[in-house]
């Protein structure tokens, strides 16, 4: 979970195609204080307010703005919800992840 932002919804189970509202999202937890296993993987569906607070958001992990930080702020002030997604994600923030992405497609 340390590679990923992580999200909290309270012990809740998502079945695929479920959503619930998350009580918080944490940008790459340490295992010990993850507060789940169930991660981000990049598919966003936001409010124009998260604007508001990008510009407000310190930063985070890897000394970079993280969108998770700005989720969590965000979550002050608007119900956001996680949705359990099906399918196979490939992580691109790695070379290795991004070749495996391109040849799955490639072979399509």
């Amino acid at each position: 979970v340390s590679s990923y932002g992580i999200v909290d919804i309270n012990g809740h189970v998502l079945e695929a195609g479920d959503s619930v509202a998350m009580s918080a999202i944490i940008e790459k937890p340490e295992a010990d204080v993850a507060p789940s296993s169930l991660a981000v993987v990049g598919r966003y569906v936001l409010c124009p307010h998260i604007w508001k607070w990008l510009g407000k958001t310190p930063l985070g992990a890897g000394d970079e703005i993280q969108l998770t930080d700005s989720i969590d702020l965000l979550m002050r002030e608007y119900q956001v919800n996680a949705f359990h997604l099906t399918g196979k994600s490939h992580d691109c923030g790695s070379k290795l992840g991004y070749m495996a992405a391109n040849m799955e497609y490639g072979v399509r």
